[in-house]
């Protein structure tokens, strides 16, 4: 019997040096009806605390093959399975998603993994240390085990030892009493290590900003800024972090929300980027215009204006009212856009006119028709900025000299030309902002206002600059960051989009002091409170902690509860928590 398991071991070990060396494959089926994944530690919520940089497997149930086109996934909904004969589960195994298996046979391969790194019991090959196994387990058990985790404690190439884990999962509890005490964790902690001394440590994290409930009703926001905090000598379940905390802002911003400062430059550069696709793909879905006026009728009486010479002023005067009773109409709610410049040149006035009314190549072509015919006969002499760099700039600065160079305003010329100028007015809007606020300088800045690439790395790179502002922006707007951290957020933001693709689900993060937002969170209840107990060091540390969260922390199961699933803090006062301990242990190989 015992060599028999000792062969098991070594064939389950061997199965997982396969998975881990290829570096083709991510997953693959043990026993048919087994599914391993390798993933990394950070994004599984339970087990992000003891493998959060590390890479790890995965082992869950694997889902049932459909026989047929009329069969359907046959997975568990209620109870146990039969050869559990333990307590029956509060919980509801998933119908979708990743499924659980049972706490017996999780605990069957947990000791096949730690049998194999055994260098006294397997003659397995012991040069490539295995990743740690992490099962999904169904809950079945009287403690609520969710998952049971095993790692290799190594000296040098050696494995000394095995940490195993367990993490144990309870629903929603709306009263505090019934949440387990500081001092009761201690003596979880206690009884299983009995150490001499131990050490204790807390963390948090609230959200700042993000998805908010106004009478009822849920308005979603993709934007999230969250802020975690850690800090020393825990005294009380949920207590708040203290003002000597380490606190780091999580900022995520997608573009497009219409609370932003910077939405009216967001629907800009969306058209913007509309005219980029166009030439890309040959196809181009135009936005609705902003402007009930033809684009033809705004360029002429536009051009009209600058032919009148005497009334310029006036007219200029009663442009500036209308434009801003427009703005007053289109604006959102909430703010006005506040980067609005204004020493617009003839082509950046020009821009703005055409990106709110044209709504067709035709509109592109016979607007700039207009302008060429005026420039080339002299009826008009704008002015426009000295670093203006587009094509149209260029015939503006020969105007002046009477020598146009012939254009032909047909292909994709007059969508190019109209693309270089929206390029020039947004880079030098932004730039107003960053420089004026003394966030950057212009050296710091050439890697995003560079003329050299071509026309579609300009418009990431432009992307890139408005995405980096709209963070600022929110950061500064919404949560009244000083300007010493908005500039280290700046530089940050521009150092990274130098070197990596435009992401919005990227996460900036920013140490801060906790006394600069403590007023969004002191009177708040926290998405997610942690206390942790350890003793012993190095590599014989074990730890014990809980987790309460606003959320499961495990996706396998759906726990029985009258509140909602996904979050349980709506616009009660008492906050429910999902509680989730997660133990540890070491066994010596030696």
């Amino acid at each position: 019997m015992g060599s028999k398991v000792v062969s098991s071991a070594e064939e389950f070990s061997s199965f997982l040096r396969s998975l881990q060396d290829d570096r083709s494959s991510n997953s693959c089926t043990y026993e048919e009806d087994i599914h391993m994944i390798k993933t990394k530690g950070d994004k599984i919520a339970a087990v992000n605390v003891y493998s959060a940089n590390q890479t790890i497997f995965v082992c869950e149930k694997a889902l049932p093959k459909i026989n047929g086109q009329g069969d359907e996934l046959n997975t568990e909904t209620s109870n146990c399975s039969a050869d559990d004969d333990e307590d029956s589960c509060d919980v509801l195994h998933t119908e979708q998603g990743p499924q659980p298996l049972t706490v017996m046979k999780a605990r069957e391969l947990l000791s096949l993994y730690t049998l194999s790194q055994n260098p006294a019991v397997s003659a397995a090959d012991s040069k490539t240390i295995l990743h740690p196994l992490w099962v999904r387990c169904d809950m079945c058990d009287p403690a609520g085990t969710a998952w049971f985790g095993a790692e290799p404690v190594c000296a040098g190439n050696k494995v000394t030892g095995v940490k195993l884990y367990s993490v144990t999962c309870k629903g929603s509890a709306v009263e505090k009493k019934s949440l387990v005490t500081l001092e009761e964790l201690k003596q979880v902690h206690k009884n299983r290590h009995h150490p001499s001394s131990s050490g204790i440590k807390g963390s948090a994290r609230f959200s700042l900003f993000g998805s908010t409930i106004v009478e009822n009703t849920t308005i979603e926001s993709q934007s999230s800024v969250t802020v975690d905090f850690k800090w020393s000598h825990v005294e009380s379940i949920l207590e708040i972090p203290p003002l000597s905390s380490t606190a780091t802002l999580n900022i995520k911003v997608v573009c497009g929300d219409m609370r932003s400062p910077m939405f009216e430059m967001y629907r800009e550069l969306e058209f913007l980027q509309t005219l980029a696709d166009g030439l890309k793909t040959g196809e181009t879905e135009w936005m609705e215009p902003v402007e009930s006026t033809s684009a033809v009728n705004l360029t002429k009486a536009y051009l009209e204006e600058l032919r009148n010479m005497a009334k310029i002023l006036q007219d200029q005067a009663a442009k500036t009212t209308e434009t801003q009773k427009l703005k007053q109409e289109t604006d959102p709610p909430i703010f006005n856009s506040f980067l609005e410049r204004g020493d617009l040149d003839f082509v950046e006035q020009l821009w703005v006119q055409m990106r709110k009314s044209v709504t067709s190549y035709q509109d592109i072509g016979d607007c700039l028709k207009l302008v060429v015919e005026a420039l080339r006969y002299g009826d008009i002499k704008p002015w426009i900025h000295r670093d203006s760099s587009s094509s149209l700039s260029k015939l503006i600065l020969q105007s002046y000299h009477q020598q146009i160079d012939h254009v032909s305003l047909t292909g994709i010329t007059p969508v190019t030309m109209l693309l270089e100028m929206g390029l020039d007015k947004m880079r030098k809007d932004y730039i107003n902002y960053l420089i004026g606020e003394e966030l950057t300088t212009l050296n710091h800045l050439c890697y995003y206002l560079s003329t050299e690439v071509d026309l579609q790395e300009q418009v990431i790179r432009l992307r890139k600059l408005h995405h980096l502002l709209e963070i600022i922006v929110t950061c500064g707007t919404f949560l009244g960051l000083p300007y010493d951290r908005l500039f280290v957020l700046t530089q940050s933001c521009l150092n990274h989009y130098k070197t990596s693709t435009y992401d919005e689900e990227h996460e900036f993060k920013l140490q801060i002091k906790p006394a600069l937002i403590s007023h969004f969170y002191q009177k708040e209840h926290p998405v997610v409170w942690g206390v942790e107990i350890s003793s012993s060091q190095g590599l014989r540390e074990v730890r014990t902690s809980l987790q309460l969260s606003d959320k499961p922390l495990v996706d396998h199961v759906i726990f029985k509860t009258d509140l909602p699933n996904e979050t349980v803090n709506g616009d009660i006062e008492e906050p429910a928590f999902f509680s989730t301990m997660m133990c540890c242990s070491f066994t010596s190989f030696a």
